[in-house]
């Protein structure tokens, strides 16, 4: 049984993937901040809630010491929590927006990661999943075809490059585990006010798929829906 930890899953891409993965057989930990949306999501899923702020260190540390308690490893965890920030022109960002962005988006990442180390190296195939984003990507911003080329969100593009960066790093120097970036697209959640284009079905593929894959794949990769992604 492949146990899978999911942050920010109490709605949008993390509710979906809980939601596939559990179909799959997978058992699903759900993760969120709001204990009472968190409850409710995992209860209707058939996951088991565990609170967890990836902003606040002691709040991680406990989640990890849950789990550990009660499945003793962690085979998938999958690094979903974000948020957006600002948008728009820049001209009245603060350091205090950006810092809050990252602290979601990229430090929670780090400090959820090195709690549950442990965990994942007890699996026999442990897996890391980032959710970062195209919009963090010099090339896809760049390409005016492209809807990340036509978003002007610096804090969130920002932490999202900063991510898939982090993501090859880990991947890099943590040999035995396979690390790797997912990028969703531009999929209808809260976090655009539902104005992207694609489904959450579809916002997810990338993420099932790196989470199902199994053994001999390859780390440090950043993948969407279609495959295997350049980012620069």
């Amino acid at each position: 049984m492949t146990i899978t930890f999911v942050t920010g899953a109490n709605k949008g891409l993390g509710y979906e993937t809980a939601r596939r993965l559990i179909e799959q057989g997978h058992t699903v930990l759900l993760g969120a901040r709001d204990g009472k949306a968190g409850a409710a999501a995992a209860k209707k899923l058939g996951a088991r809630f565990v609170q967890i702020d990836v902003t606040d260190d002691e709040s991680v540390a406990a989640a990890a010491a849950n789990v550990e308690q009660h499945e003793g490893s962690v085979d998938v965890l999958i690094n979903n929590a974000g948020v957006h920030g600002p948008h728009g022109a820049p001209s009245r960002l603060t350091g205090a927006d950006v810092l809050s962005v990252l602290d979601v988006n990229l430090v929670g990442v780090v400090r959820t990661t090195t709690a549950f180390l442990p965990l994942l190296r007890r699996s026999a195939d442990p897996v890391v999943i980032n959710v970062s984003s195209s919009m963090g990507s010099l090339a896809a911003t760049h390409d005016p075809s492209r809807p990340e080329s036509r978003v002007i969100a610096p804090a969130y593009t920002s932490s999202k490059a900063a991510l898939t960066m982090l993501t090859t790093q880990y991947a890099k120097a943590l040999t035995d585990i396979r690390i790797n970036a997912a990028d969703p697209g531009y999929t209808a959640t809260d976090l655009n006010g539902h104005t992207g284009p694609q489904t959450v079905i579809e916002g997810t593929d990338a993420i099932v798929a790196l989470a199902t894959e199994g053994p001999g794949h390859g780390s440090g990769r950043f993948v969407d829906r279609t495959g295997e992604i350049k980012w620069s």
